[in-house]
């Protein structure tokens, strides 16, 4: 056994292939985590983050986007201001948040069946 450091930590030097090296980095980074990170998450059996695909973030920025016209047609209401057309509007949007979130919803589930990866942890990029 390697002996501790003050901190009670030990240290480990491990030598890998090129290719082995390049796995680790991808899956790693796959996972939004530092090499060490996740191999620590690994042997530990802990769940590994799945860092969402950009399609699912701009998503996300079109769902934020309706989210603030929806608001300010709310506040155009509770003030008493606002037109039928207004009213109109804003369902029309909503109806469009609820389209997105049913794709998001598909595209998810779709994905995560195909990126099983080690201890059957979602790992995005297999």
């Amino acid at each position: 056994m390697s002996k501790a450091d003050k901190k009670g930590r030990h240290h480990l030097h491990i030598e890998l292939t090129p290719a082995q090296y390049q796995l680790l980095t991808e899956q790693a980074d796959a996972c939004g985590l530092s090499k060490r990170a996740y191999l620590v998450r690994l042997m530990e059996r802990m769940p590994l983050p799945v860092k969402p695909s950009q399609e699912l973030k701009d998503l996300r920025w079109e769902v934020h986007k309706i989210g603030v016209n929806i608001n300010q047609i709310a506040r155009s209401v509770n003030a008493g201001i606002a037109r039928a057309e207004d009213t109109r509007r804003g369902l029309f949007l909503l109806d469009q948040v609820y389209e997105l979130m049913y794709r998001a919803a598909q595209k998810e589930s779709l994905a995560s069946g195909s990126r099983m990866g080690y201890n059957g942890q979602n790992v995005q990029g297999e």
